[in-house]
């Protein structure tokens, strides 16, 4: 009980900080509650799996952002509009 009380508030803090996802404070409560649930029922090589996995996505994500590969790190070309002729 009192690690589902945790998670609830851990998850309520996070949702507040976090405001790209349209999350607020009691659904974020109830994804702490849900996670501390999952987490308790994982096996540790589960756990590193989607910690790994987790890190890896956030990496990709950002050079997306960024602009860059995700394979070599370099720029990517900018895109051009082409036209066609009238």
């Amino acid at each position: 009980m009192i690690g589902k009380i945790i998670g609830a508030y851990a998850g309520d803090k996070l949702a507040k900080k976090v405001d790209g996802f349209g999350i607020g404070g009691a659904g974020g409560a109830a994804l702490g509650v849900v996670a501390a649930s999952v987490l308790r029922r994982m096996s540790l090589p589960a756990m590193l799996a989607v910690g790994a996995g987790s890190y890896v996505a956030k990496k990709i994500y950002e050079r997306s952002q960024r602009g860059e590969s995700i394979v070599t790190g370099e720029p990517l070309p900018q895109k051009t509009e082409t036209r066609a002729a009238a």
